[in-house]
């Protein structure tokens, strides 16, 4: 039995279905159509603004300067300015926080109230990460656990005794959650040390500015297209003029 006829049907079905394609070439096809892939991520680096630029030179002037850091938290936070706290840097990696034993931080009994013991606890906490971030994040309070030990008498000292790893979270980028394990002492200048008064557990939740300002672009663009969108329908429904 011959089977060129065979052979001779399946080359009509191939010149009717068209030039057969390879692998790399069927490829090449999709990539020029988009089909659906996300685009190949580019290297170039958005340039901020100039109000970007400049509100990140300011917030790292802020970590640096007591001066400005009074200043500025006479406009952004005015709980800190009138609390009196301050951040000191004992070295590169080691700082704390003092709250001044002034009367608006006492209450009626003469001792450092709880509520500035705790409010100035996530301050200090946010002063030591815009220490550590620098000015290029946004820092937001998530959870914060404060246990009162003993009556504090005096000015107090917020130190942060334990912390995740935050140079590893740095360089990798991008926002995460850090939590942070503080003490608070009370400084004693008869004894010449202090006396622990206060632990804090606090959680933080950090994200770049240049992430937070594109994630607001795509919103406010996703606003718009809907927008554009609705404007069709709602001329559909209107009535027809005679």
């Amino acid at each position: 039995m011959s089977t060129a006829p065979l052979s001779h049907h399946a080359a009509v079905e191939r010149s009717l279905e068209g030039p057969t394609t390879t692998g790399d070439e069927a490829t090449r096809a999709k990539a020029k159509k988009g089909d659906g892939q996300p685009p190949e991520p580019t290297n170039a680096k958005t340039k901020r603004t100039f109000v970007q630029r400049a509100e990140a030179w300011l917030s790292r002037l802020s970590t640096k300067n007591a001066f400005f850091q009074r200043a500025f938290s006479l406009v952004y936070l005015p709980f800190a300015w009138r609390s009196g706290i301050s951040m000191k840097k004992l070295d590169t990696n080691r700082f704390i926080a003092v709250l001044p034993f002034t009367r608006f931080n006492r209450n009626w009994y003469n001792a450092m109230a709880g509520a500035s013991l705790l409010g100035n606890s996530e301050v200090a906490g946010g002063l030591y990460l815009f220490a550590r971030c620098g000015g290029d994040y946004q820092v937001v309070c998530k959870h914060l656990n404060y246990r009162f030990l003993r009556p504090c008498f005096g000015p107090a000292v917020y130190e942060v005794v334990k912390s995740e790893d935050l140079d590893a979270r740095l360089a990798a980028g991008g926002e995460f959650n850090i939590e942070l394990e503080m003490e608070i002492r009370q400084q004693l200048k008869k004894r010449g040390k202090e006396l622990l008064v206060g632990r804090c557990l606090i959680t933080f939740h950090c994200t770049p500015k240049a992430m937070a300002e594109a994630r607001r672009e795509r919103r406010a663009n996703r606003g718009k297209r809907s927008d554009a969108a609705a404007l069709p329908a709602a001329d559909d429904d209107a009535p027809a003029k005679n």
